[in-house]
């Protein structure tokens, strides 16, 4: 029980899958949880996780009930990475449906504050006190993507609970801190080398970047004594077209 833990949601591919297994091969503890049961297994055979399990990070319930699972197989939780997210179908503003809308808030902002608050709960009650939570944000919680309004909000609203949970734990040893990535290589953003739309209408293919670039910045986050923190950095594609987006 020496080495560190943490919790990934969404674990099961992408950001969360490389994150899983890279801090399992550095030796710490980690837990998953993702929809998928059979991507689950893979993971945690993968990395010999602790602890893989499914959960829709929507319901509360069903968070609150992966957390009492994980602190009774990790033990102390250091570190959660809070990363299950979605993106939603492109759509202008005016024909954004009603139930696009929900889902994306019940998904990527709703259920990273059910974890958020689940985290936060546990580093404040464990013995010693304290721990680490990283949210993952997105360069569009600063800059939106055309088509793009219930992610952009939900986004933009991850920077807000990222600095009231960094300030409401200051009391705790709680440090909050947010990754916010451009492009980097996954299944998500696959088809962006045949074309992204941009802000002036056209389609334009856009660079990616090797997804272990982000697992490197977690791993300097997370390992961070508690007196220290990095309450936002971004990782991007040097070339893509966020500087001067629009």
């Amino acid at each position: 029980m020496d080495s560190k833990s943490i919790i990934i949601t969404g674990g099961t591919s992408g950001i969360g899958r490389a994150a899983a297994l890279a801090f399992a091969a550095a030796g710490w503890r980690v837990a998953i949880c993702g929809r998928r049961a059979e991507r689950l297994a893979e993971v945690q055979a993968a990395g010999g996780l602790a602890l893989a399990e499914s959960v829709d990070v929507a319901d509360p319930d069903a968070v609150a009930a992966f957390f009492r699972q994980a602190r009774e197989t990790l033990g102390h939780l250091d570190v959660v990475f809070n990363n299950a997210g979605a993106f939603a179908p492109a759509a202008n503003f005016g024909d954004l449906s009603v139930e696009t809308w929900r889902q994306m808030v019940d998904v990527n902002l709703n259920g990273a504050f059910y974890v958020a608050r689940e985290a936060f709960r546990t580093m404040r009650e464990q013995s010693p006190q304290g721990g680490r939570i990283i949210n993952n944000g997105s360069i569009s919680a600063y800059v939106p993507r055309p088509q793009a309004a219930s992610y952009t909000a939900t986004k933009h609203a991850i920077t807000g609970l990222t600095k009231a949970i960094s300030l409401d734990g200051r009391a705790f040893n709680i440090a909050c801190g947010q990754i916010d990535i451009g492009n980097t290589a996954t299944d998500m953003t696959a088809g962006m080398s045949g074309g992204s739309l941009q802000a002036d209408g056209t389609l334009k293919p856009e660079p990616t970047f090797d997804v272990r670039h982000v697992v490197d910045a977690l791993h300097y986050m997370a390992g961070l004594p508690l007196d220290a923190n990095v309450p936002f950095i971004t990782v991007m594609a040097t070339t893509m077209p966020y500087i001067g987006r629009g």
